[in-house]
């Protein structure tokens, strides 16, 4: 199948030069990437601009409640091990109703992935400052002085928390992203992407991150290697930070597979 067969008849809402476009097109580019059956794979989201993207995908999906992708997209893979599960949602759906959920989602190591499309904002409530919003931004109403609080650091937390598939990608190269969502999808455990979706209409400065975000060419398995490199992350490089794969939840107490790389058979290694 080509990538636009996984695109639903429903056309997308989000404003013209929003991150989202670009998002979706490399996820319907993953999907295409291993000829996937749409019946075989369910986009779970919570509320947000980013969570209206599974209503535009041929795939199964569920729409939630805010805060509550993870737990429901969690609860469909226990209940169907067969279906392979991507959770999206935005910074604020992820890291401030749903940061607990998150946590845990990252300690139990469920088998799918956890797409983050992260602004920086509160885009469909009309610009509030979000969990992940630098404390210097003034340009709210709400908050005329800035958070003035240091904003969270997803990629760290998903390291402490436990895991064993952490990378950051942007929504202005889908075909990079595309080959990262892959490589997330053949990756057996919890996988998570924060990625940098522009929001132009609220925090237009965002534009700029075409010619700031650079590449991260070094992925490692060693925990305390993966939190030296965090402790001095600028939050604008884009790559796989870390990847080491431990049996998923719930655990299998059959036949051990071999140690390697975390790939699920039928994926191409990258």
């Amino acid at each position: 199948m080509k990538a636009k067969e996984y695109k639903s008849g429903v056309k997308p809402i989000w404003c013209p030069g929003c991150g989202h476009f670009g998002v979706f097109n490399a996820i319907t580019k993953a999907l295409a990437a291993v000829d996937a059956k749409p019946e075989d794979y369910a986009l779970i989201s919570g509320i947000g601009c980013s969570s209206r993207l599974p209503a535009y995908a041929t795939t199964y999906g569920f729409h939630g409640v805010h805060g509550r992708a993870l737990p429901v997209a969690t609860g469909l893979k226990v209940a169907r091990p067969e279906i392979h599960v991507i959770a999206v949602g935005g910074d604020g759906d992820g890291f401030s109703i749903g940061g607990n959920h998150f946590l845990h989602a990252c300690r139990r190591n469920v088998d799918m992935v956890y797409i983050v499309m992260d602004n920086q904002v509160y885009g469909m409530t009309k610009g509030q400052a979000s969990p992940t919003t630098p404390a210097d931004w003034r340009d709210s109403k709400l908050t005329p002085r800035g958070p003035e609080i240091p904003p969270l650091q997803p990629l760290a937390m998903a390291l402490a928390a436990g895991a064993g598939f952490i990378a950051r990608g942007y929504g202005g190269d889908p075909n990079g992203l595309a080959a990262m969502i892959h490589e997330a999808m053949a990756f057996r455990g919890f996988a998570f992407i924060q990625v940098l979706s522009q929001c132009i209409t609220f925090v237009p400065e965002q534009q700029a991150w075409k010619e700031l975000i650079t590449e991260f060419n070094e992925t490692t398995d060693d925990p305390a290697r993966a939190g030296a490199i965090l402790h001095g992350d600028n939050g604008l490089r884009k790559g796989v930070f870390y990847r080491n794969p431990r049996p998923s939840w719930p655990v299998s107490h059959g036949p051990v597979a071999e140690p390697g790389s975390g790939a699920r058979e039928g994926f191409l290694a990258l």
